[in-house]
């Protein structure tokens, strides 16, 4: 079901929705204490480069350790890592003042201890050790999908239980109607039993979708399933357009990648399709990024085995491009 917008406050509320999401996040935990500290071994909180969920007790020490995780989110660790600085059975204050902060960096876990005295403007005169580890520093595939017929929905079911954003569109209402929580009442917002990374769209022109989601940038997967065949000619021209547009700005763009375009078909439609594209001008070399059919050539015609199949093909274009 479709969460509301209030923000987590507990750690695993918060692990929960950004793990769905596929929102990078970093996980910091307390793993060591010696003396006193504010908060109890194994205290968790969660930092995204928005939010910070929970605590892990305030003042000069969650400071840094936000600021630390927001520089894994943004790469920028490697600049200030050094030597691990082993936590000390009995340090005070003075001591404290002396012994920097410092991280180190074990693969994607990252640890860093902090004596919690004058440089944190801490009076705990104990030191903790804080683990860091970062979820989805890699951004998650974004798929934008047309259509909500048989294979979409198979493919939903899917995709739901991937780290993904998929935004969901079709012009007919009484194709998401099945997922409705509850008849909604005038300017009551409609609720879906969909995981929270699937959001559907009603819309009358599903082709004013096509180019803000590829002007996002980042690694962009676009499947076009409508009902009806000149809709979808109308969205690969759409991409294609937008392809070309920014293959044009590419010197001065070049955050944007070129996005995965799919349409669902036959031997017969694809032909026709890219005959009608090159017919219309556009070049051979840009209707060939077009995936005519989709999916990876595994058999079966059933909607969940050609669903299988284009996830399959999906995975493998997004995590080639990740390597």
């Amino acid at each position: 079901m479709n969460e509301s917008l209030a923000p987590p406050v507990i750690w695993y509320e918060g692990l929960s929705r950004y793990q769905q999401r596929g929102i990078a996040h970093v996980l910091a935990t307390v793993v060591a204490i010696n003396g006193s500290a504010p908060r109890a071994l194994q205290a968790k909180m969660i930092v995204t480069q928005d939010c910070i969920v929970d605590t892990l007790g305030g003042g000069g020490l969650e400071h840094d350790v936000v600021n630390t995780a927001r520089q894994l989110l943004n790469g920028e660790i490697a600049a200030t890592v050094s030597k691990e600085v082993k936590p000390k059975v009995a340090e005070t204050d003075s001591e404290s003042a002396s012994v920097p902060s410092k991280a180190v960096r074990r693969d994607a876990v990252y640890t860093k201890h902090y004596p919690l005295g004058a440089k944190l403007a801490q009076c705990c005169g104990g030191s903790v050790t804080v683990m860091f580890e970062c979820f989805n520093v890699t951004p998650p595939m974004s798929v934008l999908v047309f259509g909500a017929g048989h294979v979409a929905s198979a493919l939903m079911s899917i995709l739901a239980e991937l780290p993904c954003q998929v935004d969901w569109v079709d012009s007919r209402p009484e194709m998401f109607k099945r997922y409705l929580v509850d008849e909604p009442t005038t300017n009551q917002s409609k609720l879906y039993n969909l995981p929270a990374h699937i959001r559907p769209h009603i819309d009358d022109e599903p082709v004013d979708f096509v180019r803000p989601f590829i002007e996002q940038g980042g690694q962009r997967f676009i499947l076009v399933m409508t009902h009806d065949h000149s809709v979808d000619f109308e969205l690969v021209r759409a991409a294609l357009d937008t392809i070309s547009d920014m293959s044009a700005l590419h010197d001065k763009c070049s955050d944007i990648s070129t996005p995965y375009v799919g349409c669902i078909s036959s031997a017969t439609k694809a032909k026709r399709f890219r005959d009608r594209l090159i017919q219309r001008g556009y070049s051979e070399q840009l209707v060939n990024q077009l995936v005519m059919p989709i999916g990876l050539q595994i058999g079966g015609k059933e909607p969940m085995a050609v669903a299988i199949s284009i996830v399959a093909q999906l995975l493998q274009k997004y995590h080639q491009a990740t390597l």
